[in-house]
This record gives C-alpha cells, sequence and structure tokens, in this order.
C-alpha cells in the first residue's frame, strides 16, 4: 500500500486526496485550521467530477511531528509565501526514500526545497482545478481537476508515473512531463497578468479583466513579457498560448482568481512566488518588463496596506 501524507490539507490536498484513497493509497493529512472537524467527520466534498462524498483520511495531524513513519510520498500543498521555511516545515517526516511533491503556485519555488532534500526526489506539480473551502472541512470542487506532474529539475520518473496512475484511476486527469519548469512558466502566463490584475481593482473578475477590447490588450501585453522572461530563461512558449489562454478565459463562466480570493478575506497573498519570481527572472536576464514591474509595485502596496490595516 502506498503512504501518502498531505501537508496542508486545504481545499486541493483534501480533493487530489480523497481520489488517491479511492484507489488504495494510504492517505494522512496535516491541517491545522480544520483539525477539530476534520479529525471527527473527515472531508464533506461535493465535486461534479468526483461525486459527493465524504473522504476520512488514514490519520490526522495537527503538525508534521506527529508524523512518526515517512510516508512514500509527502505532499506539500500549502501556499508558497515569504517567509516560510517550506523545508523546515515538512522535514520531520521526510525519510531517505520519501518522495517530495510540490503541488503549488509560482516559477522558481523548487530549488529551496531540492537544495534542503539533495538525496530525495522531488516532483514539482500544477494543478488545474477550480475549487475551494466553503466552511471548515467542506470542500467545493466547481470545476476542471487535473495536474501537470513531473521530475524536477527535468526527465522522466517512475515515481511520478505511480503517482499518476493513482490519480488518472480515480478520474484527476494527471499528465507526467519531463519539462515541468516549462510547464510552470506556461502556467505564468496566466498566473502571473491575471493573478495581481484580479486585485489591484479591488477583485476583478476574469469577465471584468477581458470586458474591453482595452484591458484585454493590456492582459495581452502583460501575457508578452512573461513569455519574453520564459524564453530567455531557457522556456520558449508557443508562440499561440496567449490566444488560447485569453479564449478559453473568456469562454469559461466569470471567476475570482486564487489572489482575488485570498485579497477578499484577508489571507496572505503568493505574490511573490507568482509575480515577484517572474520579476526578478526578468530583471536576472535583462528583460524589459514594466507592465509585470508596475503591477508588483502595485500589488505590494497593497499587501503593505493590508498589514496595516490588521
Amino acid at each position: 500500500m502506498t503512504s501518502i501524507l498531505i501537508v496542508g490539507a486545504g481545499a486541493v490536498g483534501a480533493l487530489f486526496g480523497s481520489a488517491l484513497a479511492r484507489q488504495g493509497a494510504q492517505v494522512a493529512v496535516v491541517c491545522r485550521s480544520d483539525y477539530d472537524i476534520v479529525a471527527r467527520e473527515g472531508y464533506d466534498i461535493t465535486s461534479p467530477l468526483l461525486g459527493n462524498h465524504r473522504f476520512y483520511p488514514h490519520a490526522v495531524f495537527k503538525s508534521v511531528a506527529e508524523c512518526k513513519a515517512p510516508p512514500d510520498y509527502l505532499i506539500l500543498t500549502t501556499k508558497v509565501l515569504e517567509g516560510v521555511d517550506r523545508a523546515a516545515l515538512i522535514r520531520p517526516a521526510v525519510g531517505p526514500k520519501t518522495v517530495i511533491v510540490l503541488i503549488q503556485n509560482g516559477v522558481d519555488i523548487e530549488a529551496e526545497i531540492a537544495t534542503a532534500f539533495p538525496e530525495n526526489e522531488i516532483l514539482s506539480g500544477l494543478a488545474i482545478v477550480g475549487v475551494g473551502r466553503s466552511a471548515p472541512g467542506m470542500v467545493n470542487h466547481q470545476t476542471m481537476g487535473q495536474l501537470n506532474l513531473g521530475r524536477y529539475p527535468n526527465g522522466a520518473s517512475p515515481a511520478a508515473e505511480r503517482i499518476a496512475a493513482l490519480l488518472n484511476g480515480a478520474g484527476i486527469g494527471c499528465k507526467v512531463t519531463d519539462n515541468v519548469v516549462g510547464a510552470r512558466w506556461q502556467k505564468a502566463v496566466w498566473n502571473a497578468t491575471f493573478n495581481p490584475i484580479s486585485i489591484t481593482g479591488g477583485m476583478l473578475d476574469t469577465a471584468i479583466m477581458l470586458g474591453t477590447p482595452e484591458s484585454t490588450a493590456f492582459i495581452q501585453r502583460a501575457m508578452e513579457e512573461v513569455c519574453a522572461v520564459a524564453g530567455a530563461a531557457g522556456y520558449p512558449m508557443h508562440p499561440k498560448v496567449i490566444e488560447q489562454f485569453i479564449g478559453g478565459t473568456k469562454a469559461m463562466p466569470p471567476y475570482h482568481t486564487s489572489m482575488a480570493l485570498d485579497y477578499k478575506y484577508g489571507r496572505p497573498m503568493e505574490i511573490e512566488a507568482i509575480l515577484g519570481n517572474t520579476v526578478r527572472a526578468a530583471r536576472k536576464h535583462a528583460v524589459d518588463t514594466p507592465i509585470l514591474e508596475t503591477l508588483y509595485a502595485v500589488t505590494k502596496m497593497i499587501e503593505a496596506r493590508i498589514r496595516a490595516d490588521r
């Protein structure tokens, strides 16, 4: 039986954890804010993909240190936040054969973990899923349900194929790639533009952001800057990626980005992982990114105001 520990088991972790458990994996979770209700009642999950069901983890921990047996896979689904030491967070549960899986947002987020655990295999994953917590222990899966997964920094991996087989068997589409860093940059073309723009106007949804020719052209120019940075970093984007992202977003019902929802509820935002790292890569490779630089400065102002108001 494959043992899995999910650290930061919020909406994404609970949804994917329930899928893995359905395939026979022994899934334990670490959750803090929802600990009492999850330990008592499990997760109440509504999902058009997996059906409405209750997920009872094999074990529920308040901290990683409570997990005494290193798992085969440790899946980290926390936010990538400034000042949070992710390596220290997971270290108590990482054994010599533990495969570390990062299902997190942003670019250039793996190096910290790879440096801290040089002997462990690192899998990097990008979730494409609309899911959130509607209340403690309650997970509302609305749309999509896919995962792109690959060994960091590149190459094929039997460990990636094993966990992908479990997810695919449960109905979560999981694609294994040998260029996961390139896949992260592709996702950044959308994430590093729509996310920060969504909070500059205070909770803008996708329909508003793409509601006029001027706003659409602005987003397109911002995406072009991300593509230029990705290309300079060694990960050129397909010429039609911007057209596909904008067309696909317009075709979907209006929705708020993850950063907009964090902004709304006063939660920490992943500005550095999503946008800050992109801007720093642009500076490193001498790529001119006036729109991204402006968005970065403004979003940091918004973040500072939120902290001051707490």
